[in-house]
């Protein structure tokens, strides 16, 4: 889950796509790899004192479960030694994540990343150890803003990995379809990308906002809100997608 804007709804998709997944019967693995560690809080889980993946021991030794079957984690940190380290570790670094995740395949179905809203090197090791990217695009005036420096971005790492890097998609957040900015972005953004951008969207949803301050998703806080039926709509876009 990449963009470099703050406030897109990343860490809001990485965490309800997460449980979707899992409601789906998908074993999913959801890594918060964010210093803010949002996606951790959000699920009422207390950061890692340090990350595990700037460890050598076996990723599993850090996963934590979520309370929701099949839905377990990796809790972020917030130690700068190991913030530092996975941001400027360059090959050796991204390779150390790409086996920490290599590893883990063979228990889940699907591994999610919550990036830092950067297009640092914190943001480059994780795509650099990921197949796919998926960029979630709020549906605002600034919307298309610093996406040329986010798509050169993903475009170096794809030539770096040589193509196991793809485009898995790009999701149109705070949709709200009675406003005239939101079909202006939403037709400019599906002008520019074509077939990559999702036909799911994920509404303003006050439900979205609300579950995290409650440690839960939005299918435990909210299961008939919008939002809830959003990301559900989204999953089996994902699964018929994967």
């Amino acid at each position: 889950m990449v963009n470099q804007k703050g406030g897109v709804g990343k860490t809001t998709t990485a965490v309800n796509l997460s449980a979707a997944l899992a409601l789906s019967g998908q074993r999913t693995l959801l890594l918060d790899m964010d210093p803010q560690c949002n996606a951790t809080t959000s699920l009422g889980l207390e950061p890692a004192e340090g990350h595990a993946l700037v460890s050598d021991a076996a990723l599993k030794a850090s996963i934590v479960e979520t309370g929701q079957r099949g839905f377990s984690m990796v809790p972020g940190s917030r130690t700068f030694h190991d913030i530092d380290k996975l941001a400027g570790g360059g090959d050796r670094e991204s390779g150390r994540v790409r086996r920490h995740l290599d590893d883990a395949m063979g228990q889940y179905e699907f591994i999610l990343i919550d990036c830092p809203p950067s297009v640092g090197e914190l943001t480059q090791t994780a795509l650099a150890a990921s197949t796919e990217v998926l960029m979630p695009i709020q549906c605002e005036y600034f919307a298309m803003e610093g996406l040329t420096q986010l798509i050169q971005t993903i475009k170096r790492v794809i030539i770096a990995t040589d193509g196991r890097l793809t485009f898995g998609g790009i999701l149109l957040t705070m949709y709200d379809p009675t406003l005239e900015l939101t079909r202006e972005v939403d037709e400019e953004v599906r002008d520019f990308f074509g077939d990559i951008v999702f036909d799911s969207v994920v509404p303003r949803d006050v439900s979205l906002s609300e579950a995290p301050s409650h440690g839960q998703t939005v299918f435990g806080y909210a299961p008939r809100s919008r939002g809830a039926f959003a990301y559900t709509q989204l999953c089996m876009e994902v699964l018929q997608r994967d």
